[in-house]
């Protein structure tokens, strides 16, 4: 078994994360123009890569997150403000940013957010419930689907996201059933599976790595996991994307890319089939993506990082199990030994 010894960066991927909000805020910042749609979701990309990286309390701190639930009580701003001000109220959704309008897409990062700034149960958070509950149960139609917004696109991204919300919100099983047909949601999300195992957007559309997660996430959050036609040949095609790199890809023929680690293995597991894949391998790929230099996680090996593949990079080093709950490992290890040698520190 190969021992080959590689770094990984941790102080410098927390300061890379960091350094992301005074960056994207700049007005003279390109990446921040390219990605103001969709700035909620940068942030809770940022704050559950933190999550993973420090303890609670420190994400808390350096990331301004519940500095301040009640912004008419303090001048000072956090993210929990920032998330309210994108709190559209003519659809009863949260937008990307702020002033766009609501969508089911940026609604579940901001509710992920509030959840994991405990904010859902506040005053605050409780006056809006309802409007983002009915938001939520609007964009579903006749056969289960859901639209992403009132402009009617229809994406298996969409069914798992409201099934994500209202399981989050704690209604998804609605006693009375008029918030979302669940049911209906799940046999829909179950026609989207194709003769290779895979899912696509909608039915007969291409099968994806990334459409995949979305509907094994949410026939698991709805408990239907029963309606998946041949689990064996489904992971199959998912362990079938490791390429040579030890990346994963999305689809046959495509280069290899971090984000799939997170995509791909959070199928595998819901499915109890992680060793389908070299988990070796694919930590030696995600380690070869990161910046040495001043942080954060690329696509592929020698690219830009970014906050996207850097979340979805320490994600997926997470699901290998490289971090533990309560504790973090030192920067260096031996892929071939980590189980076994990798020395632990505490996270005080």
């Amino acid at each position: 078994m190969s021992t080959t010894t590689i770094a990984f960066y941790h102080n410098l991927h927390v300061q890379y994360i960091q350094s992301l909000a005074s960056k994207i805020d700049s007005p003279t910042s390109y990446e921040g123009a390219v990605t103001e749609h969709l700035r909620m979701s940068g942030i809770y990309w940022s704050i559950t890569a933190l999550s993973l990286l420090l303890p609670a309390e420190q994400v808390d701190q350096t990331m301004h997150l519940t500095s301040c639930h009640s912004s008419s009580e303090s001048s000072s701003s956090s993210i929990v403000d920032f998330v309210y001000e994108c709190f559209d109220e003519k659809s009863g959704g949260f937008g990307g940013n702020k002033m766009h309008d609501g969508h089911i897409l940026y609604t579940l990062s901001a509710i992920q957010i509030l959840a994991m700034a405990d904010a859902l149960q506040h005053d605050r958070f409780l006056q809006i419930k309802p409007f983002v509950i009915r938001f939520i149960g609007s964009l579903q139609l006749s056969d289960g689907s859901f639209m992403g917004d009132k402009w009617g696109e229809i994406d298996t991204r969409f069914s798992y996201c409201a099934l994500s919300s209202l399981s989050l919100l704690g209604v998804l099983n609605d006693p009375t059933g008029t918030i979302v047909d669940v049911n209906k949601a799940a046999e829909f999300i179950s026609s989207c599976q194709n003769f290779d195992g895979g899912f696509g957007c909608y039915p007969g559309a291409e099968s994806h790595a990334g459409q995949i997660f979305t509907c094994v996430g949410a026939l698991s959050i709805a408990k239907r996991l029963d309606l998946l036609k041949d689990v064996d040949l489904l992971c199959w095609w998912l362990s079938e994307r490791q390429c040579d790199s030890g990346g994963l890809n999305g689809r046959p023929e495509k280069q290899a890319d971090v984000c799939y680690s997170w995509w791909i293995l959070s199928s595998l597991s819901i499915l109890g089939r992680v060793d389908w894949i070299s988990r070796e391998k694919l930590a030696t790929f995600i380690f070869k993506c990161q910046d040495e230099d001043d942080g954060g996680i690329a696509d592929r090996p020698g690219d830009m990082v970014d906050a996207f593949h850097t979340f979805f990079g320490i994600a997926g080093l997470s699901l290998l199990g490289i971090w533990r709950r309560r504790r973090r490992y030192c920067d260096n290890f031996r892929i071939g030994w980590w189980r076994r040698t990798k020395e632990t520190v505490s996270e005080d």
